[in-house]
């Protein structure tokens, strides 16, 4: 009889390790873990960077004296009020894009297979400003009508593109064009609006992490780690999911129920981090292609993807903070300049290999 994790031991590919805890096993890959472990360290450096960066900048010191609770009252009143509701939001939010990001681009088999690429974090705006502009607005009915606006969007979506099964291209095309017939519903609630409540929602609409509290930190925290996990688990079937169904199916996996799972939790964590900081772009889009270069590995890399993102978006956000002082710019401006030409150069790309 044949020993199965002597035997994944044996087959286990170059620069990878099989670990066993409990009953499950796993694969190892020994330069994806020191890429994720560095992108951790630098995420944890970037943000101690942005706490104490600023027009009243603070020093390390302070920085920890701030961190143990033994500040003055300014210093604290800088980072912990101030910066840090600011600084944690915008990493969670990074931390739900990119790990939607990963999801949905493993789903559709397509780099372009981002939420804000086809349609889902443009259906959870719709939600957030019908919340905003006609129900009184509020930390959790906007959270609230982001994530029901983007799971109706996921559901029309999926019902559109279903024919005989997701077909991943299918997917993508629908919800490219059910993305730009939502841009245009969202401008033209913002047009019904009153003058201020418009002014405000077009302002949420660019992506902005500019005023945002603890109350945000704290609704947002606990869903992204409730989506991490649940992506983490998600990984292995959507491994599979790279196989054909039947393949997959002979292999253990359900790939029709896990690719259904796998877009309600990207739903989940791109709408919540829209109810957060409006629909930012590209982040989502290059942070699972990023990810997937620094690791040199195959599969969703969702936490890798996840770490990406933070990075990507607290440090877009401390150069539209500090970049082009006396004035700050929604961080929405600064991923929408470099998103639209990464994107112009994945496009080309692939039109380049589909040439080929």
């Amino acid at each position: 009889m044949v020993n199965a994790p002597a035997a994944a031991r044996r087959s286990a590919p170059d620069g990878a390790r099989v670990v066993r805890i409990g009953p499950w096993t796993f694969l190892l890959h020994r330069r994806a873990a020191i890429a994720t472990a560095a992108l951790l360290l630098a995420a944890g450096v970037l943000i101690l960077v942005a706490l104490g960066a600023g027009t009243n900048p603070i020093s390390p010191d302070r920085l920890l004296a701030v961190l143990s609770g033994h500040a003055t009252p300014a210093d604290a009143l800088i980072v912990g009020t101030l910066r840090m509701p600011r600084v944690l939001a915008g990493a969670l939010v990074g931390l739900a894009l990119g790990a939607a990001g990963a999801l949905f681009q493993s789903v559709t088999r397509n780099p372009l297979g981002s939420p804000d690429v086809i349609g889902f974090d443009t259906g959870a705006s719709t939600g957030a400003l019908i919340a905003m502009l006609f129900l009184g607005g509020g930390v959790v009915p906007t959270a609230v009508g982001a994530v029901l606006g983007g799971a109706v969007t996921a559901v029309a979506i999926l019902l559109l593109a279903s024919r005989r099964g997701i077909a991943p291209l299918r997917l993508v095309l629908v919800g490219i064009g059910g993305g730009a017939f939502l841009v245009a519903l969202n401008w033209w609630l913002i047009v019904r609006a009153n003058v201020t409540d418009a002014q405000s929602a077009s302002v949420w609409l660019v992506g902005n992490l500019a005023g945002r509290d603890w109350s945000r930190v704290g609704s947002l925290a606990p869903v992204v780690l409730a989506g991490l996990v649940l992506a983490l688990l998600l990984s292995r079937g959507l491994g599979l999911s790279a196989f054909d169904d039947d393949r997959a199916a002979s292999l253990g996996g359900r790939p029709g129920l896990t690719r259904i799972a796998a877009i309600a939790v990207g739903v989940l964590l791109a709408s919540s981090a829209v109810a957060t900081a409006g629909p930012v772009a590209f982040v989502a889009l290059a942070a699972p292609q990023i990810a997937r270069r620094l690791t040199g590995a195959t599969g969703t890399n969702v936490l890798a993807s996840a770490l990406t993102g933070a990075l990507l978006l607290v440090a877009t956000d401390l150069a539209a903070r500090e970049a082009f002082q006396p004035r700050q710019l929604p961080v929405g401006v600064l991923t929408g300049l470099v998103g639209g030409g990464y994107l112009a150069w994945l496009l080309g790309r692939e039109w380049r290999k589909g040439r080929g």
